[in-house]
């Protein structure tokens, strides 16, 4: 099976971090994520993650260092995740995509029902990294 690169970003205000809601006609609908998505062919990981932010959220954001990163199974493709800190230079975020946003602390975790993909990066946040 092909593996699809996946980039997302972490992006804290405070003690709080975003989380988006996919839409509900698309694949593992409903469920939250960090913002983010695919690298299209002949952009770098950094780039891919501009453009997404500005396409889902309309933010311009300065990507930081990898947070981390993850391989994960889906039953229809396989993604290899990589998670950057991230902050936002201008704009803010507007749901031109999801279904919902929220900005949440860790110990609010075990509230929302993320992407089998991000649970290990979920588990890593709630531990203080």
């Amino acid at each position: 099976m092909k593996i699809v690169e996946v980039v997302a970003a972490l992006i804290w205000e405070k003690d709080k971090f975003l989380i988006c809601q996919r839409p509900q006609n698309k694949a593992r609908a409903l469920l939250w994520e960090f913002v983010g998505g695919k690298v299209e062919r002949g952009e770098t990981k950094q780039q891919a993650l501009v453009r997404e932010c500005m396409e889902e959220l309309g933010v311009t954001v300065s990507v930081g260092e990898v947070f981390t990163e993850v391989t994960h199974e889906y039953p229809d493709l396989t993604v290899h995740l990589t998670l950057y800190r991230s902050r936002i230079l201008s704009g803010t975020p507007s749901l031109l995509e999801h279904n919902a946003m929220k900005w949440i602390s860790p110990p609010e975790i075990p509230q929302y029902d993320f992407c089998p993909a991000d649970k290990v990066i979920l588990e890593k946040i709630a531990a203080g990294a």
